[in-house]
């Protein structure tokens, strides 16, 4: 067979795929199948026997994936091709027990939470990576100097410990985010048609509670006939709210790798990689651009997630094709972005000589807000210190000279701050506020 999606072949990573792949998803169905059985043995709705050879059977040894998908040929029915492929495996007269009760969406929507629940672990273990890799990053570089940018240009000094701070707290909140959703995502029902339970006779509340229990998955706690879908839509989104910050963090990346900048770099194997089929010298920041256009697909899947959650009456189909889509392509790609981020900030090449050599090009000129404050402090006004500044900044710009000349060439300032007042309002180095602080109290916290 022909492979057509990049995710068949270029993207994503064992472990989520497996979560994802056809037979996988089948154990699943298999697994929630049996588990209604034993919930309704329980309450005396099926012989235990039955239940017990049920169980046995609901395997993708006895109900093969070929096998069902020649029933659903016939049927025309995904889940009734399983009912049917199940009952047949079973010995005796197991088979007619299969299903009890149940209706589709009872079987579907709780094996999606167990597929849910396993992804969720994978994604909340991505994050703890990520956090590693960039604490690391934060707390190694904690004192290392470098321009702050605002609207692209040169504002004041940060260090680039304290950007890496920023960043680690911001995954810190994802993976929060994750964690708080999660048991409000990974929830199954088993109340028959249309969220009633009459199928299932009195005992409908005991079965539903057994079987969910069992399998470790929440309780839609009143149902349609299927799971609400605004549980899907919170899931989608907090996986495009984790897209939207990778994309920020390599965005910085590939900005900061620029060549007029230079700060940083991906990692490069020079005795292999090729950066161009044609320009030899390139070093292309690859890894932070794919993941910035696989964010741009993760986005996408927010509004059919969001346009699922509103379905007629009980429920329709018009859910179905979409999240056979979205749901494992969300999974599989925030698992390979996360991953990727992760590579690229553990083996980041840092360049502090650069960062120092593009602080002092601005000569001085970040320091302006660190004068103005001196010259506030010195008791000179905030507003007219501003105004002042400006003025010198300006002038020594148009120069093309450092802001020191400026400064010590005006009345209006030596007359307020000596000499070494001046000097020491434009060391970069005693204007980096709470900046280490930040860091290890950051670090601390979430580590």
């Amino acid at each position: 067979m022909s492979l057509l999606c990049p995710i068949d072949f270029r993207y994503g990573r064992p472990k989520m795929k497996g979560i994802f792949e056809e037979g996988a998803r089948l154990q699943r169905l298999l697994d929630v199948e049996a588990a209604l059985a034993r919930a309704e043995a329980k309450v005396g709705l099926i012989p235990p026997e039955a239940a017990a050879e049920i169980g046995k059977k609901a395997s993708t040894k006895s109900v093969t994936v070929p096998r069902v998908e020649a029933l659903e040929k016939e049927t025309r029915h995904d889940l009734m091709a399983v009912v049917l492929a199940l009952a047949e495996a079973c010995e005796g007269d197991a088979g007619k027990y299969v299903h009890l009760g149940a209706t589709s969406n009872d079987i579907l929507d709780t094996a999606t939470a167990l597929q849910l629940r396993d992804a969720i672990r994978l994604i909340d273990e991505d994050l703890r990576e990520l956090i590693e890799a960039l604490a690391d990053l934060a707390t190694k570089h904690k004192k290392t100097i470098m321009l702050g940018r605002t609207h692209g240009q040169a504002a004041v000094p940060i260090t680039f410990g304290l950007k890496m701070a920023v960043f680690t707290s911001e995954t810190a909140r994802q993976r929060d985010r994750l964690r708080e959703a999660a048991p409000r995502v990974v929830v199954g029902k088993m109340s028959g048609a249309v969220g009633t339970g009459a199928a299932f006779g009195p005992r409908a509340a005991d079965i539903q509670a057994t079987a969910l229990a069992d399998l470790g998955v929440g309780v839609e706690e009143a149902a349609t006939q299927v799971v609400d879908r605004d549980r899907y839509a919170e899931f989608i989104g907090i996986v495009a709210n984790v897209a939207a910050s990778l994309e920020k963090f390599c965005t910085e990346v590939r900005n900061l790798q620029r060549t007029e900048i230079g700060e940083v770099a991906e990692a490069f194997e020079t005795t292999k990689q090729v950066g161009s089929s044609t320009m030899a010298q390139k070093e292309n920041p690859v890894a932070s651009e794919n993941v910035c256009s696989l964010a741009r697909i993760v986005r996408s899947l927010v509004i059919p997630a969001l346009e699922n959650v509103s379905l007629w009456h009980e429920r329709d189909l018009t859910n179905s094709a979409a999240e056979r889509i979205l749901i494992p392509h969300a999974c599989v790609l925030i698992d390979e972005m996360l991953a990727r981020t992760t590579e690229v900030f553990r083996t980041l090449r840092v360049y502090p000589d650069r960062m120092k050599e593009n602080l002092e090009a601005t000569k001085g000129q970040v320091m302006a807000e660190a004068v103005m404050m001196a010259l506030a402090g010195k008791g000179l006004g905030r507003q007219e210190a501003h105004k002042l500044v400006r003025e010198m900044a300006q002038r020594a710009r148009t120069k093309g000279v450092h802001l020191r000349e400026s400064l010590v060439a005006e009345p209006r300032v030596t007359n307020v701050l000596a000499k070494k007042e001046i000097e020491a309002a434009l060391d970069p180095a005693a204007y980096l506020g709470q900046s280490v602080a930040i860091v290890e109290t950051t670090v601390k916290r979430i580590r």
